[in-house]
């Protein structure tokens, strides 16, 4: 029994020999960042494969012997490799290391049980990778790891010549190999840790990107080459690169750091991997670069930049070492493309909405215009026959009225100017109705705010037309101008018939007839710009319309 825990302390030795061998493989970037990833190139199996199969074969020079068996650690690495890596590192690492055991003890006792029992680890090590969760598989691979010892028991005990031998082998080294079986899961335990290192890579490079996201934010509401210059040189800084720059899919936006001169004399993408990764999609990394059009440039990853799953450009990072390209620097670069991708198609979509809703306030701006020249020509063909005098005045008016908006360049202008239209309008009213129409003006002193331009002519026609001229005898219009301190309340009242709820819900709601769309499109107007429309009151007699401009517009 004293040879037989011997035997086991020993064999514990060499497996905690293999661990020490993995942790400090397992402290090297390179192999790290194979450690972390889910999914692994043919090169990086390969590198595994090599490295397990070596792990196994020392398993087995480092065997110690017993009865001419070797008691050793070979079974471990073979299970360990196959289950943390896949069916074809186990597979080709148990092919590789039952080979070499059959071949160095050719004819020996229990070469050709060691050589079946490590091809079976392998294939089982794969199964379990396939079948078994994350979570569980070292408690699979320890068992696992025992059966395929049990098993290699077994086939001495059925092969071995003569069979007293092999009960003599199997009775001193069946314990300690099973039991030792137990360093499997501790192997499994140590690789999945520093995969679990992936997650709190990702979560710290998560929020550094989400850091630089939330610096370069002011800049995206306004893409151009300054501000696009400015995202560079902030995640530059930010991440340590030696150079950054964004592109769209034919030019270089935007470049900072080693080689800037360079692009300031041209902005044409002539890199065959960026022309690689915006026909792809796909995500180009460099590692050790030596034919890139820039000799200084060692290390790249290119991203592509996509909008609604369509590449429209790219983010590239440049070092001037090889090999800065880690995982979890993949990871960050990922994570910022795809913040820098939507920060960039909600600028755009905001410039589409503003360039829209200017648009939008053109276009009603034009409707309302035909509409007041319509009746301003109706008044002063009228006044023509009666009394010519006040018909050329009334086209001085008009003429002064139409001038003004001709040379307007800005959407908004001062209010006076405003009411300067609102009065012109006023006399030309006036000269058709005659005494049937009284226009008071309630304006405090001082008043100083922009507005757009025709807002407050309309609300008066429809005072006029749709309120005093549907009621019988005179009646009265008053336009007020109120400071009330953040804002001035801009009023037009009337004493007419009054407008019907219906019609204030019509306006609310969008559903305003063809022919009259005059209040509507000036609610339509304010809303659009300050957010909340016209307050329309029905009155016991007349109608009560309002809205508030804030002072910081003017």
């Amino acid at each position: 029994m004293q040879h037989t825990f011997t035997i086991l302390m020993q064999l514990f030795e060499r497996a905690a020999l293999l661990l020490m061998c993995l942790f400090v493989l397992t402290r090297l970037p390179r192999f790290k960042e194979i450690f972390q990833k889910g999914a692994y190139a043919p090169q990086e199996l390969a590198i595994v494969t090599v490295v397990f199969s070596l792990f196994a074969i020392f398993g087995t020079y480092s065997g110690i012997n017993v009865e001419g068996s070797l008691v050793n650690v070979r079974i471990i690495a073979i299970m360990a490799g196959g289950i943390l890596f896949g069916p074809w590192v186990g597979l080709i690492t148990g092919l590789i290391s039952g080979v070499h055991r059959f071949l160095i003890d050719i004819g020996g006792v229990t070469s050709v049980p060691c050589l079946i029992t490590s091809v079976i680890a392998g294939v089982v090590s794969g199964i379990i990778y396939r079948r078994s969760s994350v979570e569980r598989r070292w408690i699979a691979g320890i068992l696992a790891g025992m059966a395929c010892e049990a098993l290699t028991m077994v086939l001495i005990l059925v092969m071995a010549q003569p069979t007293s031998l092999g009960v003599d082998i199997v009775s001193k080294i069946a314990f300690p190999m099973i039991v030792g079986q137990v360093s499997v899961g501790l192997i499994v335990m140590l690789i999945q840790s520093v995969e679990g290192e992936k997650e709190r890579i990702a979560a710290k490079q998560s929020k550094l990107a989400l850091d630089i996201a939330n610096k370069t934010l002011p800049y995206f509401r306004n893409i151009n080459h300054e501000s696009l210059h400015t995202i560079c040189q902030i995640i530059k800084e930010d991440i340590g690169a030696d150079a950054v720059a964004i592109t769209d899919t034919r030019l270089i936006r935007a470049y900072v750091g080693i080689g800037e001169e360079y692009y300031a004399e041209t902005s044409e993408i002539i890199s065959d991997e960026t022309k690689q990764t915006l026909s792809s999609g796909e995500i180009t990394i460099r590692n050790n670069d030596t034919d890139h059009t820039n000799p200084l440039i060692k290390s790249l990853i290119i991203i592509p930049l996509k909008e609604k799953g369509e590449v429209t450009g790219a983010l590239k990072i440049y070092y001037t070492k090889a090999h800065k390209i880690t995982y979890s620097l993949q990871a960050m670069a990922v994570g910022l493309s795809q913040m820098i991708s939507t920060l960039m198609e909600v600028s755009r979509v905001e410039g589409i909405k503003e360039m829209a809703n200017k648009a939008e306030l053109k276009a009603l701006q034009t409707s309302i215009n035909p509409h007041f020249l319509f009746n301003a020509l109706n008044a002063i063909i009228s006044s023509i026959r009666i009394n010519p005098d006040k018909a050329r005045e009334l086209i001085v008016n008009l003429s002064g009225y139409m001038r003004y908006n001709l040379e307007l360049t800005d959407e908004f202008i001062d209010i006076n100017k405003e009411l300067q239209q609102v009065q012109q309008y006023v006399e030309i009213e006036k000269a058709r109705f005659g005494s049937r129409l009284t226009v008071l003006y309630d304006i405090d002193d001082e008043v100083e705010v922009r507005i757009p331009s025709l807002i407050i002519q309309p609300l008066v026609e429809n005072a006029i037309v749709h309120g005093i001229l549907k009621e019988k005898g005179k009646g009265t219009v008053t336009i007020s101008l109120k400071d009330q301190g953040d804002t001035v309340r801009v009023g037009i009242r009337d004493t007419g018939v009054g407008i019907a709820e219906e019609t204030i819900a019509k306006v609310y709601s969008g559903d305003m007839p063809e022919n009259k769309i005059g209040l509507y499109n000036v609610h339509q107007r304010v809303k659009l710009i300050y957010g909340h429309g016209l307050t329309i009151h029905r009155l016991n007699k007349g109608t009560d319309i309002y809205f508030d401009v804030k002072k910081e517009n003017r």
